[in-house]
C-alpha cells in the first residue's frame, strides 16, 4: 500500500473501514505484482487481466465509485443518467479497458466522496441496451462491466420480459448490490405502481432484490397540458415537458453509499482481485497442461522410435526407461518442481509397478522382439519395430499422464494412490489413437535414411 493511500486512510474514523480499505488494495496490489512477475507466455495471455487490474488499483487508491446501468433501450436508462447529472450527457469518456460500447461520466452533483480520499468521484457508466446485443457479447459486456461496478442500476418500465428477466439473473450472479428502477412512473396510476411492484417484488423477483431497492422514478415524463394565465387575466393552454422525478433514487443512492460506499468499494476490488488470481490459475494450469502434453508426445515418440529400431537386445529396453525418466525430469521443470534424475527414476518405476498389466505388456513385447532380434542377429528388427515401438510409446505416454498429475498435485498424488490414478487415465485415454500416432511416426522414421545423400548432393 502506498504512502499517499495510507495516509488518506488513516484519516477516516471508521477504523474497520480503514483496515478493509487496507487489506483491499494490498490484495489488489499483490495479485497484480503476482501476474506481471508470470512467465513470458502467462503475462502475454494475461495482458488485459494486468491492464483492468491495474486500473482497479488506480480506481481504488483514488476512491472511484463506478455505478453501472442496464436495461433495455426503450426504457429510458439513457435519460436517466442525464436526468441524475442534471444535464444532458452529449459527449462522455470510454472506461479504459472496457469494451468500446461501455461509457461513462462523473456525477458531479450527487454530492458523494469516499471519507478520506479527496480525489473520489462517483461515475455513472452507461452500458448498450440489453436488447441491442445478443448472445455471447452481450453477456461478456455485461459480466465485464458489473465486476468493475460497485452498485448496479437495471432500469425496466414495466414487468419483466424474457429478455430483462434472462439478463437481470445473470447481473444478479454477479453478487454485486443492485436497484431496479422502475422507470416512467407518470404512466402509472398508484394502484398500477402497487400492483407492478408486488409483481416484481412477490413472483418475479423474491429473494433476489429487498423491497428497498425497487425505486420509481420518471427520467423523462411525458408533455403534460398547463393551463396560464396571462396579463390581461385570460388563460391559455400549453404543453410543457415537467421535470425529472429521480428524488427517491438519488436519495436511495446516496443513503448506500454514506452507509457502505468505503465498503463497497474495498469489496468490489477484493473481489475483482480474488477473480484474477483464479485467472492466473487457470491459465497457468492450462499453459502449463498443454506444454505438459507436447513433452509427454515428444517423449513417447522418441521412446516408440528408439525402442523399435534398436538392434542390440536389452539396450533397447534400457534406453526405453532411461527416455522416461528425462521425460519426468522435462515434465518436473514444465511444473516448477525441481527433480533429479534419481527422484525421476523412483518415480518411473513407481509408476511402472503401479500401471500392473500395462508395464507388462509393454515389457512383455520387449522381451519378444528382443528374442527375435537376437535369434535374427538383428535382422528382425524392421519386423518387430512398429509393434514393440508403439508398446513401448503407449508404455511412455500413459507414464508421461501419471507423473503429469503427480506434478500437478505439487509432487504428490493427492487423495488419490498411483494405481487409481493410473486406472483413471486408462479410461480416459484413446488406446487405438494414441497407438495410431506412434505407428505413423516410426513408420516415418524407418523410411528415413539419414546417411544418404540428398539430390543434388556432391560425391564424398
Amino acid at each position: 500500500m502506498s504512502d499517499e493511500a495510507a495516509a488518506r486512510a488513516e484519516s477516516l474514523p471508521d477504523n474497520r473501514q480503514f483496515t478493509n480499505y487496507r487489506d483491499a488494495l494490498e490484495a489488489v496490489q499483490t495479485t497484480l505484482q503476482k501476474l506481471r512477475a508470470c512467465p513470458e507466455a502467462e503475462r502475454q495471455a494475461m495482458l488485459s487481466d494486468i491492464g483492468r487490474l491495474a486500473e482497479m488499483q488506480e480506481k481504488l487508491t483514488t476512491g472511484r465509485i463506478e455505478i453501472v446501468v442496464f436495461g433495455e433501450i426503450s426504457t429510458g436508462k439513457s435519460a436517466l443518467i442525464n436526468a441524475l447529472i442534471g444535464r444532458e450527457v452529449t459527449s462522455v469518456n470510454v472506461q479504459g479497458g472496457w469494451t468500446r460500447e461501455v461509457w461513462g461520466t462523473t456525477w458531479d452533483g450527487c454530492g458523494y466522496r469516499v471519507p478520506g480520499l479527496e480525489q473520489s468521484e462517483v461515475v455513472l457508466v452507461d452500458t448498450p441496451g440489453i436488447n441491442e446485443v445478443q448472445g455471447t457479447d452481450r453477456r461478456q459486456i455485461a459480466d465485464d462491466a458489473a465486476r468493475r461496478a460497485d452498485l448496479l442500476l437495471f432500469v425496466t418500465d414495466s414487468d419483466l420480459n424474457e429478455v430483462e428477466y434472462a439478463a437481470l439473473l445473470e447481473l444478479a450472479a454477479v453478487q454485486k448490490p443492485m436497484l431496479v428502477v422502475l422507470n416512467k412512473r407518470d404512466l402509472y396510476s398508484a394502484a398500477d405502481r402497487q400492483r407492478l411492484k408486488s409483481v416484481l417484488q412477490s413472483e418475479r423477483l423474491l429473494g433476489m432484490v429487498s423491497a428497498d431497492d425497487f425505486v420509481w422514478a420518471a427520467a423523462q415524463p411525458r408533455p403534460a397540458e398547463f393551463i396560464v394565465e396571462q396579463a390581461d387575466g385570460s388563460e391559455r393552454t400549453e404543453w410543457r415537458q415537467p421535470s425529472a422525478d429521480v428524488m427517491d433514487l438519488k436519495a436511495r443512492i446516496l443513503e448506500i453509499l454514506e452507509r457502505e460506499g468505503k465498503g463497497l468499494l474495498a469489496l468490489n476490488a477484493a473481489m475483482f482481485a480474488a477473480d484474477k488470481s483464479d485467472r492466473v490459475k487457470a491459465v497457468r494450469i492450462e499453459l502449463r497442461r498443454r506444454h505438459a502434453q507436447q513433452v509427454i508426445w515428444s517423449f513417447a515418440s522418441l521412446k516408440a522410435v528408439v525402442v523399435g529400431v534398436t538392434f542390440v537386445p536389452l539396450l533397447d529396453i534400457l534406453s526405453g526407461f532411461t527416455i522416461d525418466v528425462m521425460m519426468i525430469v522435462a515434465l518436473s521443470q514444465v511444473y516448477g518442481i525441481r527433480f533429479t534424475m534419481s527422484n525421476a527414476r523412483q518415480l518411473a518405476w513407481s509408476i511402472l509397478k503401479s500401471a500392473g498389466w500395462v508395464a507388462g505388456m509393454s515389457y512383455g513385447m520387449d522381451l519378444l522382439a528382443t528374442g527375435l532380434k537376437t535369434l535374427s542377429f538383428g535382422l528382425a528388427t524392421p519386423i518387430t519395430a512398429v509393434p514393440q515401438g508403439a508398446a513401448a510409446g503407449w508404455t511412455s505416454y500413459v507414464v508421461g499422464k501419471a507423473a503429469e498429475y503427480y506434478f500437478q498435485h505439487g509432487g504428490s498424488w493427492g487423495d488419490e494412490s498411483p494405481k487409481n490414478v493410473i486406472r483413471q487415465i486408462l479410461a480416459d485415454t484413446d488406446k487405438s489413437s494414441v497407438l495410431h500416432g506412434l505407428k505413423d511416426e516410426i513408420r516415418k522414421k524407418l523410411t528415413i535414411n539419414r546417411h544418404a545423400k540428398k539430390e543434388g548432393d556432391s560425391p564424398a
